[in-house]
């Protein structure tokens, strides 16, 4: 018996959705736009259509710009008292966040410093709620910041084999250590933790946080299975779900700073299917740290840390802090 026409179209759509991340590879570059305030952007969050939220890893400031135009900030977050950081280094390490709703949540990279010496200001994980008054976008935190999102991770029986006891004692340049560098909401509201290392047998890891909410509160973090992606032995520096093609954007580096080698893939975010890298996009002598959603459905935002990057024969983290700057770029990716 041949199968109805509905049954053949049912076939076709499943079949397209399974391909989904495959169709849409071609991505150009659309414009650049030159922010002005600390050269190593590393996380960052959408406020609406018109704003955005930038965090970096060398102060404990949060800074809300518009989106196009106006390059200096809107407004700042001191988040020095609220994240209490440890006197001898109050450098938090702010490396991602996520929005779920209103709130957005963030996290430090929960490693050793550049010297190995660990820091308690590096171990946070919290949150802040967005409003838009006449004035303009606002955040406050919320909750208390939570301290022992490590302790966690390394409880979990299915992260033993791991080995992320060792990899936290390590300093982030050396091979096999613990970074976390990449976090993104999905839609079901749990946080994805992506480890820029340790990159283990060619593959990065990916841990669900299944109760965000509550950890801000104080409850102790659970997580779903890990993944394990093949990214051809980089690590993930940022990841973001984008809702217009149901999948999550990730963009994979080096686990060290030895060579600027980045890659920009869509993920469907299934354990199974991997991640299918987009062509058309040259990325380099730029070092993307956070990737948002844009406003145009066909377009994404790739922030940049700059701090090596050049500007008049000087690398930006050199610079006066008044001269300092970070870019944010534009890319479509059409299907």
């Amino acid at each position: 018996m041949r199968p109805r026409t509905w049954q053949w179209v049912t076939v076709i759509v499943a079949g397209l959705a399974a391909l989904g991340p495959a169709l849409a590879q071609e991505a150009k570059l659309v414009r650049v736009l030159t922010y002005a305030g600390p050269c190593d952007a590393s996380a960052a969050a959408a406020l609406g259509s018109k704003f955005l939220v930038i965090g970096n890893d060398e102060d404990n400031m949060l800074r809300i710009y518009e989106r196009q135009g106006v390059t200096r900030p809107h407004a700042t977050l001191d988040l020095d008292t609220f994240l209490r950081p440890d006197p001898k280094d109050r450098e938090a390490d702010i490396e991602a966040a996520a929005t779920v709703g209103s709130r957005i949540y963030w996290i430090t990279s929960h490693g050793r410093n550049r010297k190995g010496s660990e820091r308690q200001s590096r171990y946070r994980f919290w949150a802040t709620e967005s409003s838009t008054p006449s004035s303009g976008p606002r955040l406050v935190p919320i909750g208390r910041p939570y301290a022992r999102l490590l302790n966690d991770l390394l409880a979990d029986a299915r992260l033993k084999k791991y080995n992320l006891a060792t990899a936290a004692t390590m300093s982030p340049e050396e091979p096999g250590s613990l970074n976390i560098e990449g976090m993104s909401a999905t839609p079901e509201g749990t946080l994805l933790l992506g480890f820029r290392s340790p990159v283990i047998a060619g593959k990065t890891l990916l841990v669900s946080l299944v109760n965000p909410a509550q950890v801000v509160a104080g409850m102790r973090a659970i997580f779903s299975e890990p993944i394990e992606l093949d990214l051809g032995g980089r690590g993930i520096r940022a990841i973001e779900y984008w809702p217009a093609r149901e999948t999550h954007l990730l963009v994979a580096g080096p686990a060290n700073d030895e060579k600027r080698d980045f890659q920009l893939s869509l993920w469907s975010g299934h354990a199974s299917e991997a991640p299918v890298p987009v062509k058309g996009l040259d990325l380099s002598g730029m070092q993307p740290e956070s990737v948002i959603v844009g406003t145009d459905p066909e377009e994404i935002e790739l922030v940049l840390d700059d701090g090596g990057h050049e500007i008049d024969g000087t690398e930006c983290k050199d610079l006066e802090p008044s001269r300092q700057q970070f870019r944010i770029i534009t890319v479509s990716i059409k299907r």
